[in-house]
């Protein structure tokens, strides 16, 4: 069974903080301005607008600043300001002792698939795969999808639809949603942190990757096992690409669809959930009903 935690109102505070990359302060300044404007109080970590090389800070004051923020109860969520890479670097030092005890919505993408995936593998504690700061910028706190993490915080049953694909498999699954950044996902196998995947609905998204290393990952993924039970896959945005001098030969799409077209469970290709603007708020390790059909596809929340 999975712990849902509880939903927002008007009054809330929502910490954010940088377990990651570095992200300047003034980039988050328009996402802070929004959660306020929705009705939120906003704590802000030391992390956000700190910086160690890459880092927004040492893994030290990543972990210090990220645990705060899980054990302070008058915290309600804790909003990832962005990804990037460092969470692996702390994973195991974090204390969810308080947490478990009561239970925030985590926020986030890219970087913190690790901790979607950590927290629901360890503790079955629903999270949210969702927009970050960056996505409330130029205008993009009125798009649908950063409106889907709004109403994902309110407690509002998700319901999504998006066009066919001609790589589509057709079929109808529900289980438990799970999944986030192929490269962190590939990552986490062998690790405490890797999904369990049988009868689950798993997704997938990536950015800036050569095509040869998705056709690697989703090597070591079908391996592992975890593509094997699945029961459904969602694909979605493959963005910014890069191929080698020497092409390898095929579209990013094709190269998925050549290793999960032996599965029997339905598929659905450029899903809404990607590191571009189409990113809808995915609740993990929450009941989704996904029908791959031949003229709309769509991924809801079962209640």
């Amino acid at each position: 069974m999975i712990t849902i935690p509880p939903y927002l109102k008007k009054g809330d505070t929502i910490a954010i903080v940088c377990p990651s990359g570095y992200m300047p302060f003034e980039k988050a300044k328009t996402c802070i301005e929004v959660l306020q404007q929705w009705g939120y109080k906003v704590k802000i970590g030391k992390t956000l607008g700190s910086q160690f090389h890459y880092f927004s800070g040492t893994d030290d004051e990543r972990l210090q600043d990220l645990q705060e923020m899980l054990d302070d109860n008058m915290v309600n969520a804790v909003l990832c300001a962005r990804g990037g890479y460092g969470l692996s670097r702390i994973i195991d030092a974090i204390d969810f002792k308080k947490f478990k005890k009561k239970p925030k919505w985590i926020i986030g993408f890219s970087d913190i698939t690790l901790l979607h995936a950590h927290i629901y593998q360890k503790l079955k504690i629903a999270t949210l795969h969702a927009p970050m700061a960056a996505a409330f910028n130029d205008g993009g706190s009125e798009n649908e999808f950063v409106q889907s993490l709004k109403k994902a915080l309110r407690g509002v049953s998700a319901k999504y639809a998006c066009d066919v694909h001609v790589l589509n498999r057709s079929g109808k699954a529900s289980g438990a949603l799970v999944g986030g950044n192929l490269s962190l996902l590939a990552h986490s196998i062998g690790s405490v942190s890797a999904y369990q995947t049988k009868n689950a609905i798993l997704f997938l998204e990536d950015v800036g990757e050569y095509i040869y290393n998705v056709d690697r990952m989703m090597i070591q993924l079908k391996r592992s096992g975890m593509l094997q039970n699945l029961a459904g896959l969602i694909i979605g945005g493959f963005t910014e690409m890069k191929d080698t001098v020497i092409p390898f030969g095929e579209e990013v799409l094709s190269v998925i669809h050549h290793h999960v077209k032996e599965y029997a469970y339905p598929v659905c290709f450029d899903f809404p959930v990607s590191h571009a603007t189409n990113n809808y708020a995915l609740k993990i390790g929450v009941e989704y009903e996904l029908n791959v059909g031949s003229k709309k596809v769509e991924l809801k929340e079962v209640r």
